[in-house]
């Protein structure tokens, strides 16, 4: 049987690690910004990836940590491993691949990551992997559609389903899905973490304003903490 110290990560090119994730991720989708990719193999077989690059609006989030370098952080823009993975993979994952960054990258500070509770779950990998909590939002931005499929609600707000008077074509009888979104951050340079501005949450926190999900639904602590999360 074999565990989680039995996968290799190494890089894996660009297209291979996007394949995996329009196949494997939940939301079916890749980040196009993606700069590192990670592979997570398992007997030889690409069985998972971790996708690296900078966030959508850096400027936003630099200002997270004082003194941050325009190069001197990224974003874990996606990760998705297969069911064929031993439990525990995801955040193994996660620390050899800090290790990697601070060996390889040592200009890169700290890893910012968000855990989507209404898709997926809250961060129990990110929490193992001893990520920071620092922001937990509420986030109604998910549609449920008629045929149960789950979509981004700026899918229908941005770009082609915009109609010519800038209304949103959302489709008759969506319903926003209730949630929360959690901001995670690891700090592979621990003078970085001095510099946080802003306050270091409690992991309690999750289950006291009912942020504790697992794929959109509201689950206990205890039945959270053992499920796996994609």
């Amino acid at each position: 049987m074999p565990s989680a110290k039995d996968i290799v990560l190494k890089p894996i090119e660009s297209g291979r690690a996007n394949d995996l994730m329009r196949e494997l991720h939940y939301s079916g989708k890749v980040v196009p910004n993606s700069q590192l990719h990670i592979g997570a193999f398992l007997n030889g077989k690409l069985e998972g990836a971790l996708q690296f690059g900078p966030p959508m609006d850096k400027r936003k989030v630099l200002p997270l940590v004082e003194g941050t370098e325009w190069n001197g952080m990224m974003e874990l823009n996606r990760m998705a491993f297969s069911d064929n993975l031993p439990r525990n993979s995801e955040s193994r994952a996660l620390g050899v691949a800090m290790t990697l960054m601070e060996k390889h990258a040592p200009h890169v500070e700290w890893i910012l990551s968000y855990a989507d509770a209404t898709q997926c779950g809250d961060g129990t990998i990110y929490r193992a992997a001893n990520f920071v909590l620092t922001g937990i939002k509420q986030n109604d931005q998910i549609l449920r559609l008629p045929g149960g499929r789950k979509v981004a609600r700026m899918t229908y707000t941005k770009g082609r389903h915009v109609r010519d008077d800038g209304g949103a074509t959302i489709p008759e009888g969506a319903k926003k899905i209730p949630g929360y979104q959690l901001r995670y951050i690891y700090f592979i340079n621990d003078d970085a973490r001095d510099r946080l501005t802003v306050p270091e949450i409690p992991y309690e926190k999750i289950d006291e304003v009912g942020a504790g999900m697992y794929r959109g639904e509201r689950v206990p602590y205890e039945e959270r903490n053992q499920a796996p999360e994609a």
